[in-house]
């Protein structure tokens, strides 16, 4: 539930300060209030959701300039991820990489949208994880858990799948070769792009996409 209300915000069909009713998406989702509740709540966590005195939950304005500034700090904590990985990573870690990337090839091919998202979340896990730095990984999957909406939301424009594919081609190759300043660089590039593409998803101030 919180996936299909998040990316109907993300995507404007609910727009920047209409209410959250929790009877009506009760009724929509066909479920109790109280899952509807947690998920407002998570929602509210993820800066998508506020809920104010007196109007119940609504639906946040997610500026531009906030939007910029999560992706910027998303972009130096998986550049830091990558070149760890490089440096870090086991064999066994390595090869399930590439293995899974190349396979991932296939999805693109096939135009899988939904498949190549579930690849893409698992792909930037492995980053984390091959960092072997605990701390690190917890601050990349709590930014990337804000973020999780719009990422999946940029795979909506035109030949995003390729260009997402081949960025991270870049990344698996420079840690395969255990090159950590080309897979920093790489990881940090990709993640700006993926920051330019989920803009468009932002809002101003005054709710218009």
């Amino acid at each position: 539930m919180v996936s299909a209300i998040s990316d109907r915000i993300v995507t404007g069909v609910m727009r920047p300060g209409e209410k959250l009713d929790e009877v009506s998406l009760a009724e929509r989702y066909k479920v109790s209030r109280t899952p509807v509740r947690e998920a407002l709540s998570r929602l509210g966590a993820m800066g998508l959701v506020d809920r104010r005195p007196n109007r119940g939950a609504i639906v946040a304005i997610v500026s531009p300039a906030h939007l910029a500034s999560m992706f910027e700090s998303m972009a130096e904590l998986e550049a830091i991820c990558a070149r760890f990985c490089a440096q870090r990573m086991t064999q066994k870690e390595r090869r399930a990489m590439e293995i899974e990337h190349q396979a991932a090839s296939q999805l693109v091919a096939r135009r899988e949208e939904a498949a190549y998202e579930l690849f893409n979340s698992d792909f930037h896990a492995r980053l984390y994880s091959g960092a072997h730095s605990p701390h690190i990984r917890d601050l990349a999957l709590q930014t990337r858990s804000r973020l999780a909406p719009f990422r999946r939301a940029q795979f909506r424009l035109d030949g995003r799948l390729q260009k997402s594919w081949r960025e991270h081609d870049l990344i698996v190759a420079a840690i395969l070769a255990g090159d950590g300043e080309a897979a920093c660089a790489a990881a940090r590039d990709h993640m700006t792009i993926v920051s330019e593409a989920s803009a468009v998803f932002a809002h101003d101030e005054g709710g218009e996409a």
